[in-house]
């Protein structure tokens, strides 16, 4: 997804807020992927902590979260309960 082209810089808050350093690094944001991949809350959870996790934060915390969100959607697929 393209962003607008703005003549004013944004300020630091507007670059925190929308676009933070430890989810815009790299060639492609973040949020930008999980909606063209159209994924699920789960998924794209999943995606959101893996990606960040060397960039914010405990590493290990961050994948640990990105693991319970698969172990659940996981467990919704087998018993057929995972929204789509």
């Amino acid at each position: 997804m393209k962003k607008p082209v703005s003549n004013s810089k944004p300020s630091a808050l507007d670059s925190v807020i929308n676009h933070p350093p430890h989810y815009t690094f790299g060639a492609v944001e973040v949020i930008d992927a999980i909606e063209a991949w159209r994924l699920g809350y789960h998924e794209g959870n999943v995606v959101k902590y893996v990606a960040r996790a060397r960039h914010k934060g405990d590493e290990v915390e961050n994948l640990k979260k990105a693991k319970w969100y698969l172990d659940r959607l996981i467990e919704k697929l087998e018993v057929g309960d995972a929204i789509r």
